[in-house]
Parts: structure tokens; C-alpha cells; sequence
């Protein structure tokens, strides 16, 4: 469990007030989710040895996806891996262009150390460790000639531990941004580390400089991946998780030719998995995109490959997906409690006379009440709702929840309305199968 500083109390509420899942902390009031955990720490040890792994989360909406998805992506970061924490979007992300996929993994990179954009940091860790090694067989570091030795050494490293396999820009762009380092040309180091990260609005100076052109396409960007990789490990962490949260938006692109190529896109990175040791990606998605023709199951080699089963009310966690069950009222009690421990309260014992045990009872019912008791749905809702009570007990003392309080759903999501609403906010599924094709 996190060793918790009073900054990371601080970040814990601040992201519970507004309904968004915490990034640090959050292991701290996990609860009844210990089996999904444990599965995705037996990933982590399978990628340590070697292996390339697929996984993914399905739950319906409230079950707590995006804050296992951030607890695994915590503890990766802890067992020291980089992660990096990409949301499918409707507006700046389509799957099946998978060079925005890769700007969005090289943005969102991060470790212990650095939590976005991380891969300059990185980058001149590895490259220190070539020095190192370098001065350890016998180089002076003084000599007139120990950069052009390091330059070579990056071309060697990065070709062996890709197995060749590392585009020869990639190779290229390294070697110029150690030599604009060394000159102390920083700002020509940083538009060639944006270009390598993805971006498409760097100078044709930079580019010249290191003998390339162009951008990183789609059909590249899983090779640049691939390079990105060995070189997270080569600087010294166990390897690379990346989380893709919310797929099921794909089931929101009306053009079912681009849907296809998104749901191929995921087909392909599944197939290809196993050929990048080191490397865990970890996909969310609700039952709408896994068990509908327009998601998953009208992708035939994809449902094959990532079919969930269940055996009564078992499901094996070993299996491509593991399942996030709908939270219940004694778990959202436990939660209840927890952060109540965690609220960094100036009289603790007016704040747990306050939020009684009997107040909190009385909360997850009129929350669970007004979602017409679905306590699926109600988390974000509710924890908004509890930790507003304890700002107030807090900022006045004699407030007293019990007599005052009472429920008011605020900045409601659209699957919150529909439940409020009676309504069903799923898709019509597709009828006709989507074709196997490849988009990079």
C-alpha cells in the first residue's frame, strides 16, 4: 500500500470532489477487487520474464474500469515499470490510426519518476548507461573521439535488442539528439524528441539535421513502438504497460468501415503481443463492446481470440478478460470508511461523530434511492456526495449531516441520466460481421 504525503491526500479529494478517479493513492481505499489484482500483478511478473501480454477489463458502467485501470498503472509504476494511460476519444483519437495512438501512448508515457511525459528522461538515462558502460570497457570519456564511440554503441544496442527491427530513423534521430545534447543545443534536442514522440509540427531544419523526412506513419508507428520499448528497458525499468481506457467508444463512430478498422486494430495488437517482450497492454471496455456485433463479437478472429466465459456466477481471471463486478452496498460502506480515515480533518472525533456509521447507512440508501437503486451506477455520485458532507462538518463545526443533508445529483454523465431517466442508452447492434482487414 502507498505511503501516503499530505500531498497525495490533498490530490486524493480534490479529485473526488469533481467525480474523477485519483492518479496516486488510490490503492488505499480499494476494496473487494483483490482476485482482479492479484491477476494483473501475475501479468506484470509474466512481462518481467519475458513475455508480451494482452489484457482486458470489462464492467458495466460504474463497476470501477478506469480506477482499476489507474490502480494498475499505480502498482506497474511502483514494481517499477513505465505506463502509459491513453483514453480513447471521440475527438482526437481513432484507433485505427494507429500514429495517433502512438503520439498518445509517447505523451501520456510515464514512470515513478516522471509522471507524463517521460520519455526524455528516459531516453538520457539509457543513453548515460551506454557512456557507463563505454568508460567500463576501457573508453576515455575525454578522447576527441568518445562521441562518435557513443553514437556507434546506440546504433549497435538498439539494433541487437530489437533484433534489427528498430527503424533506421529512429536510430537516426537517437544519435542527433545525443549531438545536439552535447553542443548544448537544447531546443533542436526537443524538436527532434517531438518528432520521435509523434509529432507532425517539426522544422524541416531538425529534420535535416538528422537525415529524415516526414513524420511517423501508421504503418510505422508499431515498429517506433517496438524501438521505444527496448529502450524503456534498457534504461533500467522491468518494461512498458499501456492502458487503453474507454474502447467501447468506439461503438460511438457512426461509420462502421472505421469502427471496423478501430475493433482490427485491436485484433492486430492482440496477434502481435507476444513479439514485444516486456510489454502489458491493458485494454476497458463494457459488455456492449465485447458481447454486440457492432463491438467485438462481429469481429470473429478478435471474439475468438478474447472470448469471456463464466461457469454459473465463476469466471477464471486467467482468461483474456477479467471482469469487474457492479459495486454493492457493503463495499460502498467500506470505501465510506476508508476515506474517512484518509480526510485530513482538524477534530477527528467531530468528523466521526458527524459521519457516523448510521449517516453513512443513510447515504448509500438515498444515492442507491435516487438511481432507483441501481448501486451499480452510483460511485462517482456518492463519493462526490460523501466528501462534500465532510468538507462541510470540516469548514463548520456544528453542522450535522444527518438533519441537513440531502440528495441532489449533480454534473450527471449520460449513462446517470439514462438510469434516472428509464432509459436505454445503448446502441442498436449491427447485423452484418466485420471484415478481417490490416490498418498497420
Amino acid at each position: 500500500m502507498s505511503a501516503l504525503t499530505q500531498r497525495d491526500v490533498d490530490h486524493i479529494f480534490e479529485k473526488l470532489r469533481t467525480g474523477v478517479v485519483p492518479e496516486r493513492g488510490i490503492d488505499t481505499f480499494a476494496v473487494g477487487i483483490d482476485r482482479q489484482r492479484n491477476e494483473i500483478k501475475r501479468q506484470l511478473e509474466l512481462i518481467e520474464r519475458g513475455e508480451g501480454q494482452t489484457k482486458f477489463l470489462r464492467g458495466g458502467y460504474g463497476c470501477g474500469k478506469t480506477f482499476m485501470a489507474k490502480l494498475a498503472q499505480l502498482e506497474a509504476r511502483n514494481a517499477g515499470y513505465a505506463t502509459s494511460f491513453v483514453v480513447v476519444s471521440d475527438n482526437d483519437l481513432r484507433f485505427h490510426k494507429f500514429d495517433e495512438v502512438y503520439r498518445k501512448i509517447m505523451s501520456e508515457l510515464g514512470t515513478s519518476m516522471c509522471e507524463r511525459g517521460a520519455f526524455n528522461d528516459i531516453l538520457d538515462r539509457w543513453i548515460y548507461r551506454v557512456e557507463e558502460q563505454l568508460i567500463d570497457a576501457g573508453a576515455d570519456e575525454n578522447a576527441r573521439d568518445f562521441d562518435d564511440k557513443v553514437r556507434a554503441r546506440i546504433k549497435e544496442n538498439l539494433n541487437a535488442m530489437s533484433s534489427g527491427k528498430a527503424p533506421a530513423d529512429l536510430i537516426r534521430v537517437v544519435q542527433t539528439i545525443f549531438d545536439f545534447k552535447q553542443r548544448g543545443e537544447s531546443a533542436e534536442a526537443g524538436s527532434l524528441l517531438s518528432w520521435l514522440c509523434g509529432s507532425s509540427n517539426v522544422s524541416a531544419s531538425a529534420k535535416k539535421a538528422a537525415g529524415i523526412r516526414g513524420n511517423i506513419e501508421s504503418k510505422d508507428a508499431m515498429d517506433y513502438l517496438r524501438g521505444v520499448l527496448e529502450i524503456v528497458k534498457a534504461s533500467g525499468y522491468k518494461g512498458l504497460v499501456v492502458i487503453i481506457d474507454e474502447v467501447e467508444t468506439i461503438l460511438r463512430v457512426p461509420n462502421k468501415t472505421s469502427r471496423g478498422k478501430s475493433l482490427n486494430g485491436i485484433r492486430q495488437i492482440v496477434d502481435i503481443a507476444g513479439s514485444y517482450p516486456g510489454m502489458l497492454w491493458i485494454f476497458t471496455g463494457t459488455p456492449e463492446f465485447f458481447d454486440t456485433t457492432r463491438g467485438v463479437c462481429g469481429l470473429a478472429p478478435l471474439h475468438d481470440r478474447i472470448r469471456f466465459t463464466r461457469q454459473g456466477t465463476f469466471a477464471n481471471m486467467r482468461q483474456p478478460q477479467i471482469e469487474l463486478v457492479p459495486f454493492d452496498e457493503k463495499r460502498l460502506k467500506e470505501v465510506s470508511m476508508k476515506l474517512r480515515e484518509l480526510y485530513p480533518a482538524k477534530s477527528r472525533g467531530n468528523l466521526e461523530e458527524k459521519i457516523s456509521e448510521e449517516f453513512i447507512d443513510r447515504l448509500v440508501d438515498e444515492v442507491t434511492k435516487g438511481f432507483k437503486k441501481d448501486v451499480g451506477i452510483v460511485p462517482r455520485q456518492y463519493l462526490r456526495q460523501l466528501v462534500e458532507q465532510m468538507d462541510i462538518v470540516e469548514q463548520n463545526p456544528e453542522f450535522n449531516p444527518m438533519k441537513e443533508w440531502k440528495f441532489e445529483p449533480v454534473s450527471l454523465s449520460l449513462e446517470e441520466e439514462s438510469v434516472i431517466e428509464g432509459n436505454d442508452a445503448g446502441f442498436d447492434p449491427d447485423e452484418e460481421p466485420i471484415p478481417v482487414m490490416d490498418v498497420f
